[in-house]
């Protein structure tokens, strides 16, 4: 084990550097990802078990993920855990925590940095996952394996940083330090929006920092997931740190989120649920001897602000950018445009005219834009959106849904009134909701009118606008000229404000203390 201690600081005394972002007009880089789909394909319909401490549990009941673009196509058939299932994971994670948690911090960071290294190795398959099971295009894909790739790194680094002697002021006669010791075991609940990415983040985070997992997939991206338990069931990782349980929220949720075992919840996921589960951890169980921290991002209402001194033509492609990328379904995805009275009609203008440029279809097609949302009922909530920002505004692009995928174009509805459903609540689809300002003092009001705190930009080149938006502006991740989607790790630590969630700021130096808790520690002499 030294061996691997050592490769550990050998790894870490590199700086971090973001995994750059694969350039697909390369022919070389095409072809690989056409390989990736055609093998990823290949694959598609095979069956994946639960893994409980190490163990493949197959199920009589299972479910089945389906392909967004084309319904009848199954990505696989997944074991729908019971109750019991939940329990014994649970057990299984507590049971593993015992020896995990004495392991030392270099040993724990050498499996995120042979993991990082194998999602390398993988990145066109893993984005091949993606295309298929939730509809990213291919830069899409791409950016989000990069980003799982991005915090592996990043939290192995963390980690050593955090077991380094940490600096306490000494008093004479006394030995002081402090450390950083795990929490326990933690339920981690990832979304479908960023499968590869906030899932790998929320569980390399946990584990690194000697915890144990229950990961449960959304139902609608477990394959995604189930790649990356075979990444780390190859880099050796022991049976029982991280647990595979896949099935309906409703049945298995509350149970991982109540167990009188858990420590800590990690989710990402709507405002609704998270406030659920904030307030089920909150109950103390039978048995229960700690307070349960729950760190949740819920989502955003995010805008983007247009003053008559900004680059119109950047604002509008920062604009179109932010609302469509993913077909809109990011937390930080830019859903209102507030652009002030004077220059309105000119940026509205090239807002529909850039996105009526998009492309929307075939995703496995390298010059897609835009593919599916990601199901049924999410197509049938956007719709119904839709339909209400027609009697709030004017539908000036887009508003049909198109078969046989569940594909919805870029829908965009001016004139809306700050306070309208579609510019307070969250969609999370591709509708763009323009609001139009008296001017920048009404602008930035007009931002704050929400619950919500995620992302914000601010498109201006008057520098006193700009130090009262980085004052005013009360959001958790704030932007200038330029889109507000798009966070890299290290350089702009993730996470929002009021109903965004705890502002756990993923990628970040804090995150990871999240997940421990310190212990101070004094020795007389």
């Amino acid at each position: 084990m030294t061996t691997t201690v050592n490769s550990a600081s050998v790894r870490a005394q590199t700086p971090f550097i973001n995994a750059p972002l694969t350039d697909f007009s390369h022919e070389a880089n095409r072809q690989a990802q056409v390989a990736a789909l055609q093998q990823v394909k290949s694959e598609l319909g095979q069956t994946y078990p639960l893994i409980i401490g190490g163990k493949k549990i197959m199920s009589a009941h299972t479910f089945a993920s389906l392909n967004p673009s084309q319904p009848d196509q199954i990505i696989g058939h997944f074991a729908r855990a019971s109750v019991e299932q939940a329990e014994e994971a649970m057990q299984a994670a507590a049971q593993a925590f015992e020896t995990w948690k004495r392991v030392p911090a270099q040993e724990r960071a050498h499996y995120l940095f042979a993991a990082a290294e194998l999602l390398r190795q993988r990145r066109f398959l893993m984005n091949a996952w993606m295309i298929y099971e939730v509809g990213k295009s291919w830069v899409e894909a791409d950016a989000d394996t990069a980003e799982a790739i991005d915090f592996m790194e990043f939290y192995a680094r963390e980690m050593l940083r955090l077991a380094e002697k940490q600096p306490v002021v000494q008093i004479e006669g006394e030995d002081n330090e402090l450390v950083y010791i795990p929490l326990g075991v933690g339920a981690v609940i990832p979304p479908w929006n960023f499968p590869c990415a906030i899932m790998v983040g929320m569980t390399s985070a946990s584990f690194v920092t000697g915890n144990t997992v229950v990961l449960k997939p959304a139902s609608t991206s477990p394959a995604i997931a189930a790649q990356f338990m075979h990444i780390l069931e190859e880099v050796g990782l022991p049976a029982g740190v991280v647990n595979f349980l896949t099935g309906s929220g409703s049945i298995i949720g509350d149970v991982l989120v109540e167990s009188p075992q858990t420590r800590f919840i990690a989710f990402t996921g709507s405002r609704d649920v998270g406030l659920r589960i904030n307030e089920l951890a909150a109950r103390p169980q039978k048995g229960q001897i700690w307070i349960k921290r729950t760190i949740l991002e819920m989502g955003g209402k995010d805008a983007i602000v247009v003053d008559e001194t900004a680059d119109l033509d950047a604002a509008a492609t920062g604009i179109v950018t932010s609302a469509f990328g993913f077909q809109g379904q990011k937390c930080s995805a830019g859903s209102r445009a507030i652009i002030v009275e004077s220059v309105y009609d000119q940026v509205v203008q090239k807002v529909v005219a850039k996105a009526k440029q998009l492309t929307m279809g075939d995703v496995t097609l390298p010059t897609t834009y835009m593919g599916p949302v990601v199901d049924a009922s999410a197509q049938k909530k956007i719709s119904e959106y839709i339909e209400i920002g027609k009697s709030e505004g004017s539908l000036l692009l887009g508003g049909k849904h198109h078969e046989p995928g569940y594909f919805i174009e870029p829908t965009i509805i001016g004139d809306v009134n700050a306070h309208a459903r579609i510019a307070q609540e969250e969609i999370f689809g591709p509708v763009l909701a323009i609001i139009k300002a008296q001017d920048f003092d009404d602008a930035l009001q007009i931002a704050n009118s929400t619950e919500y705190g995620l992302t914000g930009a601010l498109f201006s080149r008057d520098e006193q606008r700009i130090e009262r938006a980085r004052a005013e502006f009360h959001v958790g991740n704030l932007y200038f000229n330029r889109k507000c989607t798009g966070a890299f790790v290290g350089a702009q630590p993730f996470g929002g404000f009021n109903m965004s969630g705890t502002d756990s700021k993923a990628g970040g130096r804090d995150y990871l203390l999240l997940f421990t808790q310190a212990k101070s520690i004094t020795t007389k002499r």
